[in-house]
């Protein structure tokens, strides 16, 4: 795999891609704070800004080519309502099949969490995995903060 210098994704200053959310009442556990269901749903957002952002030139049939094999995630702060967040998303490492974004979740300068998240691609007709194309590779690369 392509490994860029180590990202400190506690800063946001490591992310190429942002986007927003806002934080809903339902999002709260009983104790008051957002819950995991909705800061990973945050980290879904910032994925889904990213496939936006960085490769909607591949197409829609080829945006559907992807799995996701591994998700984990690191909180460090809770969250309360009401307020908002930005989710920043970066690559990490590109594979031969696959590639590592991480991202982070900020309150203002604050991190709440980190993740990363292991993607690989996938052939739409036999749903095995598949070569990184030289496309998207090149995207992948623009898309590292080295």
């Amino acid at each position: 795999m392509t490994e860029p210098q180590e990202l400190n994704l506690k800063t946001r200053d490591a992310y190429v891609s942002w986007t927003s959310a806002t934080i809903r009442f339902s999002d709260l556990d009983p104790n008051g704070h957002v819950n995991n269901g909705a800061i990973n749903a945050f980290f879904e957002d910032g994925r889904v800004q990213f496939r936006n952002d960085w490769m909607i030139s591949l197409g829609d049939d080829f945006l559907a080519g992807f799995a996701l094999v591994k998700f984990s995630v690191e909180y460090f702060k809770t969250l309360h309502y009401p307020g908002s967040v930005e989710i920043g998303t970066v690559v990490t490492k590109i594979g031969r099949t696959s590639y590592v974004l991480g991202q982070g979740i900020f309150n203002g300068d604050e991190c709440i969490a980190v993740d990363e998240v292991v993607t690989v691609c996938l052939d739409a007709q036999t749903q095995k995995s598949q070569q990184i194309s030289d496309e998207l590779r090149a995207i992948l690369e623009s898309a590292q903060n080295i």
